[in-house]
């Protein structure tokens, strides 16, 4: 039976769309020109060299998830027709800065031309003008991801017009034998066993462990980084509940400060029907910050990379993005 189309898009789904994203910086950016007095300057390359952009969905719920950095070139002319070359380092754009505001962008600037007042205008226009053209264009990013992409993890409550009709039911009766026939039971179906792996990922927050282990735990304070309804009763043998129902598990144990161990299910059509992986996550603090490893154990094979995925745009960056200031 097909899954309700409100139940499908419940799950928890993402898709990593980085190298689309390259092309979409390259193309975007690179289409900026600025004109003024001073002279003129255009965006002659752009590298986008390292981090991941991801969609994700949860709760029907579409969420854009990107942390990188972008390097580009620049060149233009004075007003007195000088060439003036340059370079400019953004180390981070991301889904926190952009919509959540919770910083603003950093701009490292490079000036590659000698020095001379006609120069030294039009590099100073650059710095004043180019960044409120490429906010511009990092606020069209997110939607963008979402035009493009957001099909790809919604699924439609429209019915299949390429199926296979199903065969046609015969509406004569069937006889019924007068005799007696004994039914068989069927033979027990023996369970598959599972092959399962493990998933280890680690990141370092500015942060007690004592404040970190509250906000894994306290349901208050879960939805701050989740962004969605959290049920947590903090307590072993107890059941919770985490992005809307997209996680769901029992607490095995919890160790103020130290180690949560807790039973870990994602609510899928991917994840197998009844398993449950164990998340272990540990603290260690250090004088100006803590460590942390989420252990994952049980992972079912072939989904070791979409688990990595989510432990790092849901768990570390939904962290980072209620400004804990992680180091991955």
């Amino acid at each position: 039976m097909a899954m309700p189309t409100s139940t499908a898009n419940w799950h928890w789904k993402n898709k990593n769309v980085t190298s689309w994203a390259k092309e979409w910086f390259q193309r975007e950016l690179t289409a900026i020109v600025i004109e003024g007095a001073e002279g003129n300057v255009a965006i002659s390359s752009v590298k986008v060299d390292e981090g991941d952009v991801e969609l994700g969905q949860r709760k029907s719920k579409l969420i854009t998830i990107y942390d990188i950095p972008v390097k580009l070139d620049w060149h233009g002319a004075t007003s007195d027709g000088t060439d003036v070359a340059g370079k400019l380092s953004i180390p981070e754009v991301s889904h926190e800065i952009t919509l959540d505001k919770l910083s603003d962008y950093v701009y490292n600037w490079t000036l590659e031309t000698a020095s001379s007042p006609a120069v030294n205008a039009l590099f100073a226009f650059v710095k004043t003008r180019l960044p409120l053209a490429l906010e511009a264009k990092f606020a069209e990013f997110p939607a963008a991801i979402i035009d493009n992409h957001g099909r790809d993890l919604t699924i439609s409550g429209e019915p299949s017009r390429t199926g296979t009709p199903a065969p046609a039911v015969s509406v004569h009766a069937v006889p019924i034998s007068s005799a007696s026939t004994a039914v068989p039971k069927p033979a027990p179906v023996k369970k598959a066993e599972l092959n399962t792996s493990s998933v280890v990922k680690e990141a370092t927050f500015m942060a007690a462990a004592e404040d970190l282990f509250g906000i894994f735990t306290d349901e208050k304070r879960i939805p701050m980084w989740t962004r969605a309804p959290a049920q947590s009763a903090a307590q072993a043998d107890t059941e919770y509940s985490l992005f809307g129902g997209g996680v769901k598990g029992k607490y095995v144990s919890l160790t103020p400060g130290k180690e949560i161990v807790q039973t870990w299910a994602l609510q899928s059509p991917t994840w197998p029907s009844g398993h449950f992986a164990t998340l272990t996550t540990t603290f260690e603090q250090s004088s100006d910050s803590t460590k942390v490893t989420f252990t994952l154990d049980g992972v079912p094979k072939g989904m070791e990379d979409e688990l990595t995925r989510n432990l790092e745009g849901y768990y570390i960056h939904g962290l980072k993005s209620i400004g804990l200031g992680t180091v991955l």
